[in-house]
């Protein structure tokens, strides 16, 4: 059900000191930035060099945000961790079915059009987790 690790979100302050860091050490590269205020975020999307994957770093829109709390109560540092599937609707079923509990019973807007959806942490030994159903892997946009 797993394809790969698709990204590992990381909390950061400011999104600009964030991709400086990650670009100058790392030669990671920018494809992608928004703002999602559905999410309370402004995120970048780096790729490692062969394009397999991503770094995306996560700055809040406010600290009454998901990842404005996470700051406040941890510090930067990783927030999520994203795994690719191949049907991101498939996976919830699945894995509800399994007994994880399910932050979001369906998909949602991600980055780079991808449909997301996120498992609770507390059933998966504490890593918060994303299933990403990446736009090239559907037909259309996930609604919302």
């Amino acid at each position: 059900m797993l394809l790969r690790i698709d990204h590992v979100g990381i909390a950061c302050r400011s999104l600009d000191a964030a991709i400086e860091r990650y670009t100058s050490v790392f030669g990671l590269t920018v494809v992608s930035q928004e703002t999602n205020a559905e999410q309370g975020v402004r995120e970048a999307m780096l790729a490692t060099s062969d394009q397999s994957s991503y770094v995306q770093l996560l700055e809040p829109l406010g600290d009454d945000t998901p990842v404005g709390r996470f700051l406040a109560r941890r510090g930067e540092g990783i927030h999520h961790v994203g795994y690719a599937v191949p049907d991101v609707v498939a996976a919830l079923e699945t894995f509800g079915g399994r007994g994880v509990r399910l932050i979001d019973e369906r998909p949602r807007h991600g980055s780079m059009g991808a449909s997301i959806a996120f498992l609770h942490p507390a059933d998966l030994g504490g890593v918060l987790t994303e299933l990403v159903q990446p736009r090239a892997a559907r037909g259309t946009l996930c609604p919302g």
